[in-house]
């Protein structure tokens, strides 16, 4: 078997190590020795993008992405969104960004070369924080999910004071969806809280494997334009749904 091969290595003035490394065909992303994202099973984050626009059903102006990843989301939404859409890409680790400009950005075919994105280098709370009103659609594909964060305070996302974040930065009529490595009561029970519509779909990664599966919350202000079987696989085409 290949040995993993170390491409970069970060850190950060609180001490916490982001390495990139690669064996093989696979890349991953890993945070203080946890894994944070790779290119394995990756269909999740595309369905995150696909799904979000087509409950939405309206024309979107603006998208905001928490969290660039590999830029498997962010690929998704460009390749269904309009010419004059913006999309704006939080991700807190700047090397991410740099690394998605060189090492991996072939993986998702370079999607921050798209002119219609804007990246920032910033903590998505501040950004939400600071916009109320200015998105249709917020994808927060942003450390593990609620239940399991690498990076202890990106549970803030997760709590009720950052799902009211979110909401405020929705334009009326908007659609936010949550990425998630696991199902969580906790977290459902928060959305059940906001005055919003919100379902979760269960995303089949391998036929046939009972543990295989990630996870998407979607909620919305004025409900869901079109509705999906509660369990869905990541490799059903986009086009086979909508047409």
């Amino acid at each position: 078997m290949t040995i993993w091969a170390e491409l970069a290595r970060a850190g950060n003035h609180a001490g916490d190590e982001i390495l990139l490394r690669k064996r093989d065909h696979i890349y991953e992303i890993r945070y203080n020795g946890l894994e944070l994202m790779s290119n394995v099973n990756f269909q999740s984050e595309t369905v995150l993008a696909e799904r979000s626009l087509r409950l939405h059903g309206r024309k979107v102006s603006h998208m905001l992405i928490g969290g660039l990843g590999m830029g498997f989301t962010l690929r998704a939404a460009l390749d269904l969104l309009g010419p004059d859409t913006r999309v704006t890409v939080c991700e807190l680790v700047p090397e991410i960004v740099e690394w998605n400009r060189t090492h991996i950005g072939h993986l998702a075919n370079h999607p921050l070369n798209d002119p219609r994105v804007d990246v920032r280098v910033a903590d998505v709370m501040d950004v939400l924080r600071a916009e109320p009103g200015r998105y249709d659609a917020i994808l927060m594909d942003t450390d593990n999910g609620p239940d399991f964060t690498v990076r202890d305070a990106n549970g803030a996302i997760y709590e009720d004071d950052g799902l009211r974040l979110v909401k405020r930065a929705l334009k009326p009529n908007g659609i936010a969806a949550f990425w998630s490595a696991t199902i969580s009561d906790p977290f459902e029970d928060k959305l059940d809280m906001l005055p919003w519509e919100w379902q979760r779909e269960d995303i089949s990664l391998i036929g046939g494997r009972a543990d295989a599966f990630h996870y998407i919350y979607f909620a919305a202000h004025g409900g869901f334009r079109s509705q999906f079987e509660r369990s869905v696989s990541a490799s059903e085409p986009f086009a086979a749904m909508v047409g």
